[in-house]
């Protein structure tokens, strides 16, 4: 832990180096101290349908999740996340300077782990 889980409108894949946004993510989270670099897990999904306020095709959209085990205080995450949320916004300046651009966060802690699954598939192989 922490799992870093990007979000990002398809019309941003020219406007922006998505592995290097998650490299910037990684080591904002690494300079917290709060997190240890190999606990750090960062993967981006690219949303090809959305629509953003008016539906004007030129805003885009970015949302990280940040999920995390239990442990730390309050105050600590919460200057973590403030961290991390400067870094990213840092990265996103120049496009946001350029166009409209919604940038969301949240970062959430872990709790006890309810699993529930629904699988018909067996009774569609033969």
């Amino acid at each position: 832990m922490p799992h870093f889980i990007l979000e990002y409108s398809a019309n941003l894949d020219e406007s922006i180096d998505i592995p290097e946004l998650l490299k910037t993510l990684s080591e904002a989270a690494v300079e917290t101290e709060l997190f240890p670099l190999a606990g750090i897990r960062c993967r981006a999904h690219r949303c090809e349908h959305f629509r953003i306020a008016d539906g004007n095709p030129n805003f885009g959209f970015l949302h990280l999740q940040i999920k995390i085990g239990v442990g730390r205080s309050e105050e600590a995450k919460k200057e973590a996340a403030g961290s991390i949320f400067k870094a990213m916004s840092a990265v996103l300046q120049p496009l946001s300077d350029r166009q409209g651009l919604a940038i969301s966060f949240e970062m959430s802690e872990l709790p006890t782990i309810l699993k529930y699954n629904k699988n018909n598939l067996r009774d569609y192989l033969p």
